[in-house]
């Protein structure tokens, strides 16, 4: 087993449950981006051994946080909204200069590769001032109920391991998130299952989708990659905040996400 990828699975978790920053971000950020994608594409195939030893610590990382994580994350926004964003938007920041450094921008990026950067921002932000629709704890679970979780799922995931796009913004926008987390935090299992169904389907189906352009389109791949990440920007910026206070704890939040980013990154890629 992979048990380094204990912690990588445990932070992706952790900034997964929140809204506006994707957890293929993160997977960049950690140097495993591209083994992700084949590992999750490739675990039906006959090298399921190998992608599985990668896979499982990856995993349980992630749902020890997510367990452990939603309610954290879910008191800090409730009472440190502002600053809370203002800390993951260094995070988001700090993940840029690796994406450039693995796409090799500045010795392949031509016209194409920054149309298609541009490209990228404009998709994500356009998704960032779209007003999400936070809705309601569903209470009420019945058939329609249970298909609009699996394919909010299959939504959710499709969209999580693409660098710069949130499945969590997506489960916003389709109204189950405080649904789901909900669900997370008294372990509903009957909507777990059914959401979580969705989200492996939709991991598999998308991995093989990444992984044809990353292997036929790598440069222009990580170029439209890079443009999520940036627009990225625009939806996870909460605004300025208001009064002195807030403004200096908010700058340094910033500057410590930053910090982790750039950390983690050398970390990883040294």
């Amino acid at each position: 087993m992979e048990w380094k990828n204990l912690y990588r699975g445990f932070i992706m978790g952790s900034i997964e449950v929140v809204p506006g920053i994707s957890g293929g971000t993160i997977a960049v950020l950690l140097g495993i981006y591209e083994q992700l994608i084949a590992a999750i594409g490739g675990f039906f195939s006959k090298d399921w051994k190998k992608h599985f030893v990668f896979l499982a610590p990856l995993g349980v990382g992630m749902v020890i946080a997510i367990f452990s994580f939603a309610k954290v994350i879910g008191w800090l926004f409730d009472h440190y909204p502002v600053q809370t964003q203002f800390f993951f938007l260094g995070l988001v920041i700090g993940v840029i200069p690796y994406l450039y450094q693995k796409a090799e921008g500045k010795t392949k990026f031509q016209t194409k590769e920054y149309l298609l950067l541009i490209i990228g921002i404009i998709i994500v932000s356009t998704l960032g001032i779209l007003n999400p629709n936070e809705g309601h704890i569903i209470q009420d679970m019945n058939t329609s109920t249970y298909v609009l979780l699996f394919v909010a799922g299959f939504i959710g995931s499709s969209v999580m391991i693409i660098p710069g796009i949130s499945g969590s913004m997506m489960m916003l926008l389709l109204g189950v998130y405080p649904t789901i987390i909900a669900a997370i935090n008294h372990f509903q299992f009957s909507i777990l299952i059914v959401t979580g169904t969705g989200i492996a389907l939709g991991f598999i189906i998308m991995s093989k989708v990444i992984a044809y352009f990353l292997k036929n389109y790598f440069t222009a791949t990580y170029a439209i990659i890079i443009g999520f990440v940036i627009g990225a920007i625009t939806v996870v910026f909460p605004g300025i905040p208001a009064g002195a206070g807030s403004i200096i704890v908010s700058v340094l939040l910033f500057i410590g996400g930053l910090i982790a980013a750039l950390g983690l990154g050398r970390l990883e890629y040294k």
